[in-house]
Order: structure tokens, then sequence, then C-alpha cells
């Protein structure tokens, strides 16, 4: 049986967070994606509502993957923090873009680091989140005469259902259940059929 991927906190939605710090602004937008595709989409769309700022300074952790980019900053001070950002806060399949406005006081590296990684760190904490929790799809085919235990287990438990295959003795369709409910949902499905309900 393919291993499950873990559970993981993501954003429920999409935030924001400003700071005025030395005369610069950083604005920080956080969002969940999840692919490295949909993290450049929302890096793209930011650069066209923001063409006029000085740095658009991101990074993204979806899974195993990541990337980070300092967009002319001094290497090492913008992009790396915001990662450290979303790793310290607990995140997973977000992207944060860090948008800066030169305000004429140069920060140094310290500084920088602090701004980005700052800015990052409290959007995020501030950010309403989301448990993602994956689930196991079974494939279940039940006859004709047990349709309606099998509708009435599906809205009993928390299940979701793909589309219905009619065959020419009974409806298949796949069912996707948390991997704790799914002994119970199989062991209830039998009996509800009497044995004649197929799950794989």
């Amino acid at each position: 049986m393919t291993e499950l991927p873990a559970p993981f906190t993501t954003l429920a939605e999409s935030h924001r967070h400003d700071a005025v710090i030395e005369n610069s602004e950083f604005l920080a937008f956080a969002e969940r994606a999840d692919t490295p595709e949909a993290a450049l989409g929302q890096l793209a769309a930011l650069k066209v509502r923001y063409p006029d700022a000085t740095h658009h300074c991101w990074a993204y952790k979806i899974a195993a993957l990541y990337r980070f980019n300092d967009d002319g900053e001094p290497s090492g001070t913008a992009g790396a923090p915001i990662l450290r950002a979303i790793e310290g806060q607990g995140v997973d399949h977000v992207m944060v873009v860090v948008v800066r406005f030169y305000g004429g006081i140069k920060l140094g590296t310290g500084g920088l680091v602090r701004a980005y990684g700052g800015t990052a760190a409290e959007c995020l904490r501030t950010a309403p989140k989301a448990e993602v929790r994956p689930r196991q799809t079974l494939q279940v085919s039940v006859p004709f005469e047990h349709l309606s235990s099998l509708y009435h287990l599906l809205g009993s438990m928390n299940t979701e259902r793909g589309p219905e295959e009619y065959t020419a003795s009974g409806v298949t369709l796949p069912v996707a259940l948390y991997p704790e409910e799914v002994e119970a949902f199989s062991a209830a499905l039998r009996d509800a059929t009497r044995g004649s309900a197929e799950i794989v």
C-alpha cells in the first residue's frame, strides 16, 4: 500500500502584513501554494501590482521542495530569512513574498535579515491556518439492491466520493476517507451489504 503524505499545516487564506523600518516599507504577502508554478504565479502577480518596488524577495516551501531569492539584496539577507520564517512558523505549501520600497537609509546585512525575516514571520504568525489531512481512496463496488445502504453510509461518515460508474450488476465509485476511518467504513459496508460489497 502506498504511504500517504503526512498531515501538514498551511494557510487558510492569503494574508498580508506591512511594516515600516528606517523609512523603508516592507509589505509581506503569504499564500498557500501547492506547486512551484502556483508560487511563482503569485510572485508574478505581485510584480505587476507593485512594479515600482525596489525589491520583490521571496521563498516557498512545498513539502521537500523549497526555493528562495534575494532579488538584488545582498546574498543571504532576504530570501533565506523568509524561508527560515516559513520553517519557524511550522507551515507548509506556502509562498511568501516581501515587497520593499527603499526609504533612503541603508539597513546593513543584519538589519536586512531582521527586516525581511521579521516581516515574513509576523505575516505568517498572524495568518489564519488550516490543517490538511490526506485521505486514502478506496474503489467500492456494490450491487444495485444495496445502493441505498452505501449512500446512507457515505452520508453518515466523513467521506468524499468520486464519479459513479454503472455496470451490469451494480455501481462502482471511488471513496476517499481519512486513514483511521478506512477499517470502520469497510466493516460497516460489508455488514450493510451482507458481504456483497467489493472494496479495493
